[in-house]
């Protein structure tokens, strides 16, 4: 099998022994190694297999629907130009999330940077505004709850509750201190307790 796919990789061609029968879904290497051969078809069916969660991801993150789709096309923009990288030592989804985190903190990164240069204001107050409450009466679900977090007490819940990551990942991917990222997780499940409530 190792030669099969080392003379699909020189040749471009298929292997007989990993075609896929027509009715069945063609696993994730096989998706991969075509769209590294420059099979857009290939990767088109990679991008509709993947992109419900990376869009998911990036709107958990941002709270944003616009933002949360262009970044979600960036993630596969990124991820065509980054194929050849992918050794397949984890799934592809996995390697895909991860492009999707560091996408959607890089573009924070950059609205950060460009809002500390346009922001002027004497009112010091509007810029920590915090969101208004949820009207009286009106049942708010978690995702909404979610949407309304402070920034960083979103990102961090999305990628240790949500996501799975330890604080010292959350860490080196932010750049924040690990005793940081767990006072933003700590901040993020009580604001979400008292916004549920």
């Amino acid at each position: 099998m190792a030669e099969a796919a080392a003379f699909s990789q020189t040749t471009g061609t298929i292997p007989l022994g990993r075609r896929t029968p027509v009715d069945s879904q063609p696993d994730d290497a096989f998706l991969v190694a075509r769209a590294r051969a420059g099979d857009v078809a290939a990767f088109e069916q990679l991008y509709r297999q993947n992109v419900g969660r990376a869009y998911a991801l990036c709107l958990r993150m941002t709270a944003d629907p616009a933002l949360a789709e262009e970044l979600t096309q960036e993630v596969f923009v990124r991820a065509w130009q980054k194929l050849k990288t992918f050794r397949g030592n984890s799934a592809f989804a996995t390697w895909l999330h991860r492009i999707a985190v560091n996408v959607v903190l890089s573009e924070r990164r950059t609205r950060s940077r460009r809002a500390a240069r346009i922001t002027t204001t004497d009112d010091v107050a509007a810029l920590n505004a915090p969101a208004p409450p949820p009207t009286h009466g009106v049942r708010i679900d978690l995702e909404e709850a979610l949407a309304r977090l402070p920034e960083g007490a979103r990102t961090v819940f999305v990628l240790h509750d949500v996501e799975g990551y330890r604080h010292h990942e959350i860490a080196a991917m932010t750049g924040m201190a690990v005793g940081t990222s767990k006072a933003q997780l700590h901040r993020a499940r009580r604001l979400l307790r008292e916004a549920l409530r």
